[in-house]
Formats: C-alpha cells, structure tokens, sequence
C-alpha cells in the first residue's frame, strides 16, 4: 500500500527536524545528562513536528543504545516502537478521548512498569478538548506522576489549557517553519524520490503551507502525481491558484483606475474555474508584499517571490503610497470576510475591483485617507491639477534653467493623474519608470550643473552673506534613503541653507561633494528635495562669510592720543 510522503519521511531523530533548534537542542542535551523531565507540553501551529518530535522522544527515553541525545533507531526498542509492537508507548487523541473515564483509565494503567522499555510514556494529542472534569483527574498524577511514566502533551491551542496544568510541565514552543527551511526538506525529500523540484516551486509550497511542513509534503504528494519534475506552473495547477501574471494585470487595473480591465480579468479567471476566495486571499497576499517593499529594508525575508517577480513588485510599489496600500489590503480583507455569507463570491470581488479602481465611490475616512495621500505626493512633485473636457489633467512644472545670454520659459508637460502604469499583458513586460523620475529638460539640467555656484552669473559675497539655514534639511536626508543610504550617510552629518534659487551645503568632508559631482547622484539628491519642499533648487558649497576688518590709519591712531591726554592741537 502507497504510503503518503508525511508519513514516510517523518524524521526519526530530532537533528532531521527542520526549522525547530530551540526545541530540539535542548531536548537532546536533557537527554545526553540524564534529566528526563515528567510532563512535556509541545506547543505550536499545526504541521510544525510536534507529535513527531514526541515520538522522538518516546524512543529516545527508551532507546537501548542512544547517541548523543538521539535513538539509535536500530534496537528491538526503537524498531518496536516504530511498527506499533511494544505497548509501553501509548498515543491518546484527546478530540475523542475526552471524558474523565478515558483519564481515568490512564492513571490505573500508569501504575504497572513498563513491559520491555525503561518509561511508560503517554503522548496526548490535542489535550485541549479534555474536559474540566478530566483535566483536574490528571492534575495529580500529572505532578508527581511514577517515576517510569513520561507524559508528552501536544496541543495546537494552549490559551484553553488551565493554568494548574501548565505549570506542571515543561514547554517547548514550536515556531512555523521558514520557507528556506521547508525548500531544503523538499529538495531532500524529492532526491530521495526520484524527482525533481525547481527552487521557485518549493518556495511557492512553501508559501502556500504557511510553516507547516505536513501541509509542504502533501501538497508535493499531489504536484508529483502529475510529473517527477515539479515547476511553479504545476504547483499553481495543483494548488489552484491564479498565476503570478494575474495578479499583476489585477493590481496593475487597480493602480491605473482602469476599472473594464480589472473586471475582464477577473471574468476571465472566472471561466478557468479559478476559486474567487482563494483569488482574493492571494490579491491581498499581493499587496502585502508590496507593503513589506514599502517598510521594510529586507523585504525578501518577509516575503516569497522571484527574482522577476521581486523586480515587478518593486516598481509596483513606487506607484502607490503606505496610506493606498493599506486602504486597498482593507478593501480586499473586508471582502474576503463577507464571502460565503451573502452574494456570490466573484459579486463581491468584482465590487472589492470597482471601489479599487474608482476611489471616489467609497465614502468612508480609509478612502478619504488615500486621496488626500495621493494628492500630497503629486504636489510635493510640483504637479497642480486643473479640468478640462471632464478630465482631470496635470501640469507638471519644470525648474528655470538660465544660460549666460538668455533665459528660458518654463517648461511645462501635461499628464493624466493619477500617474498611469501600462497593462502587464505577461509578466516578462516592465512597467514604466515612476512618475518621480527626472525629466529629460531636468536630466539635461542636471548635467550641466557643477557642484560650485557659476561665478559668472553669481555674485558669491552676496550669495552667502544672504544664506539662511534650511530647516528641512534633516528630512532631506531622510528622503535620500529611498534612493541611496550610502549618499543618505555621506549627508547625515551635514547642514545646509537657502539663498534664493540656491541650496548651499555645508560639509565638513569632501565626500558629499565628490557625490554631487556625479550627474545621477545629484539628481536623486535634487529630486528628495523636490519632494520635500516641491522647489528646484540649484546645489553647492557653502562658505561661511569672512568679515573684512578696517584699515586702521597710524596717524588719526596718534591723534586720538594725543587728545586723550588733554594736550591742545592747533590746526595751521
């Protein structure tokens, strides 16, 4: 008879437990000293190596050759316990071994010793749903128990434990385990298999089991009765998801307001039998990725995607302020929450993608929130909206540029708001650089400048004598992190003030200088202060003022002298 992968590459020693150290560390060095405690309490979500870490230990306490904390799996002991055989090991589901009576049958039978191993161990699963009744006959003999009995209990849901059965045992706290750790396993398992699995796809498992590694195996069980060799595609077929791509046509619909779009897809999935829940979970997955992007300095430890993916999302993200990811991730959880309980579910996604993409129909402070967000990024710009023809335009401003002989108007560029991002179509297709980036007028600017104010045009002893300090330096400096925290550090110890048209910096090094000097790096220096204060300024040095002194004259020197001390002059 087949036997599922779970159960047949169920670990036999704790060190072929994945993603638990903290457990199984401590467990092997109580074993290789001797103390073995009475009561275990292993706690933790499910599919995290709970039951098997105590079957482990079952073996382990009875083992009749252990090495280094871990059974030696070959005595009759170990292979007896394995196969069922020796009964001192005992495995009672509390879901349906509940009653005080099945307690107290427990209790009689630890009172015998062990037929062929060293302790009588009981293992209670999810001891949980025991009942008051039967929680408080164990409280006695689960504190000074015989000293051949060993009590494992296993629950997925430790509030529900009584605080009189907690404090009786030792526990051990099992953590969801990482998409690395569950990836290596898999590969392992697959080798051993006579398969084969892509790196993406045991990352997209991993993903989808949510830390569970029973959850991992069972899902690879089904990709691998497709094929040997596992790819993201048949583990999206397996599982049932919508693919990548559809998520970034669904997301990109939504930032772009293109609301036929996002409803086109959507029907689209729709005919290929896709689960609308499932679809809205993983949109809301989507834009938590993009969240994490936004927040956080390495986001690839929060989240699981490609290289092409993690690249696509990125650029997604810089379209979208914190405010609008989060108002559109509560669009999508209060959705996810009504299914199943009125409409159909692809209604209420199609509803979740009409307010998505035509913010104006929400009414409520999170939708406020969003466009006040979205019109505060496009005036830091220096973006102004006007109407016309019932279409929302932009003007977007372009900085002065002044050459020795004349002067050039301002240039100015209209554009739909919000900024658009072009369909994805496939997911190979990039999305247009941000509406942040330099124009090509200020890409020009910016490389005719120098570091050092044109003296030419300047009069410098004017330019610094009417510098003021720029308060908003600091947030500056903040800003530039987006673009670089290496120019961010160069500046961090730097002040900088304000003389017209003119930011002159202030440095004790050279380093920020050398910086300005490169044409991309002053432009995301000039575009972090654009964005604070929504002015262009020209960048340079700064040098403090010299104060000239008085040419003394000797002559009116001795004069003055001379009438200090009362002595009469008379001028001929």
């Amino acid at each position: 008879m087949y036997q599922v992968l779970y159960r047949k590459w169920r670990p036999k020693k704790f060190s072929d437990v994945s993603g638990q150290p903290q457990v199984t560390r401590t467990l092997e060095n109580e074993l290789k000293s001797g103390r073995i405690n009475h009561a275990y309490l292993f706690t933790g979500s499910r599919g995290t190596g709970k039951t098997t870490c105590a079957k482990i230990l079952a073996k382990a306490v009875n083992c009749l050759n252990p090495q280094d904390g871990n059974p030696c799996c070959e005595c009759e002991n170990c292979k007896g316990i394995d196969d069922g055989s020796i009964l001192d090991v005992v495995e009672m589901d509390a879901a349906s071994n509940r009653g005080i009576d099945d307690i107290r049958a427990v209790i009689d039978e630890a009172q015998f010793r062990p037929a062929r191993g060293k302790y009588r161990v009981y293992i209670i699963d999810e001891v949980h749903m025991l009942t008051d009744q039967a929680f408080n006959a164990l409280l006695k003999t689960l504190e000074e128990p015989p000293e051949h009995v060993v009590f494992i209990l296993a629950t997925t849901e430790v509030h529900k434990l009584p605080s009189t059965i907690l404090s009786r045992c030792q526990r051990f706290d099992f953590n969801r385990i990482s998409p690395e750790d569950i990836k290596n396993r898999l590969k392992f398992v697959a080798e051993n298999e006579n398969a084969s699995i892509d790196d993406d796809a045991a990352l997209l498992i991993a993903a989808i089991a949510d830390g569970a590694m029973r959850d991992a195996l069972s899902l690879m069980d089904r990709c691998l009765g497709t094929s040997t060799h596992i790819t993201s595609e048949i583990v999206r077929n397996s599982a049932g998801l919508a693919r990548k791509d559809y998520l970034f046509e669904l997301s990109t619909a939504c930032i772009n307001k293109n609301t036929a779009k996002a409803l086109e897809v959507l029907s689209r999935l729709h005919r290929e039998s896709k689960d609308m829940a499932r679809l809205c979970d993983e949109l809301l997955d989507h834009f938590r990725s993009l969240m994490m992007i936004k927040c956080t300095r390495n986001p690839l430890s929060h989240i699981v995607m490609s290289s092409d993916e993690f690249e696509m999302a990125q650029t997604q993200s810089d379209y979208l302020t914190l405010g609008e990811i989060v108002y559109i991730m509560d669009i999508l959880q209060n959705t996810y929450q009504r299914m199943g309980k009125g409409n159909s579910n692809k209604t209420e996604l199609e509803m979740a993608l009409v307010k998505l993409s035509a913010p104006e129909l929400e009414g409520t402070n999170e939708a406020l929130t969003a466009r006040v967000s979205a019109l505060e990024k496009a005036l830091k710009s220096g973006i102004t909206v006007k109407a016309e023809k019932s279409e929302l335009k932009t003007e977007i401003k372009q900085p002065e540029t002044k050459t020795a002989n004349e002067t050039k108007p301002e240039a100015k560029e209209e554009t739909p708001i919000p900024p658009k991002m072009v369909d994805i179509p496939k997911p190979q297709e990039e999305l247009p650089p941000p509406p942040s980036e330099p124009s090509v007028a200020e890409a020009e600017t910016v490389k005719a400048e120098k570091p050092q104010p044109p003296k030419n045009k300047v009069n410098l002893d004017e330019l610094y004598n009417n510098a003021k300090p720029f308060r908003e330096w600091p947030e500056v400096v903040e800003n530039i992190k987006k673009y670089s925290k290496g120019i961010a550090a160069a500046f961090s110890n730097t002040n900088a003030y304000e003389s017209g048209n003119y930011l002159l910096i202030d440095a004790q090094s050279e380093i920020p200088f050398r910086l300005l000097r490169e044409g991309s790096q002053r432009a995301n220096v000039k575009k972090a202060v654009q964005e604070v204060t929504g002015k262009m300024y020209n960048l340079g040095p700064y040098k403090k003022p010299e104060k000239k002194e008085e040419k003394k004259d000797p002559l009116n020197d001795f004069v003055n002298n001379l009438r200090e001390s009362d002595i009469k002059l008379t001028e001929e």
